[in-house]
């Protein structure tokens, strides 16, 4: 697998208005893929602040791609289960979205999320997801 791989999978595999979010992949290994999610203006609220529904889209769709990185092509799947915790606000910076696969078995597969600030670091965001492979 490599980034421009995982990058052309963005407009081959997900909706329009997922591909207008912005999101770049910036690197990946064995079992995670990380996302760049541009700061932008359309995806803030009041205060500068990211909403938590772009990061809970991002978050998805690195999952999937990590998911990808670790089959090594498109496998079709489902979202089943997404719990999202919100730990801070993120304002004025890009997101880094690092997916990881935890597990991936037959029917099921099972990740985790971090979206932290580009800039300073801080996680800012945790999910923790299960897919069912179809």
């Amino acid at each position: 697998m490599t980034l421009d791989q995982l990058q052309a999978a963005l407009p081959e595999y997900f909706a329009p208005w997922v591909q207008a979010l912005g999101l770049r992949a910036e690197a990946f290994d064995a079992d995670s893929v990380t996302l760049r999610l541009p700061h932008s203006d359309q995806l803030s609220r009041t205060g500068d602040m990211l909403c938590g529904q772009a990061m809970m889209a991002a978050a998805d769709t690195a999952m999937v791609l990590a998911l990808i990185n670790q089959f090594g092509q498109f496998r079709p799947c489902t979202t089943v289960q997404m719990n999202t915790s919100f730990l801070r606000p993120l304002s004025g910076q890009d997101a880094l979205v690092q997916a990881k696969v935890v597990r991936a078995g037959k029917a099921l597969a099972f990740g985790e999320i971090d979206i932290r600030g580009a800039q300073d670091g801080k996680s800012v965001c945790r999910a923790s997801t299960t897919y069912a492979l179809l």
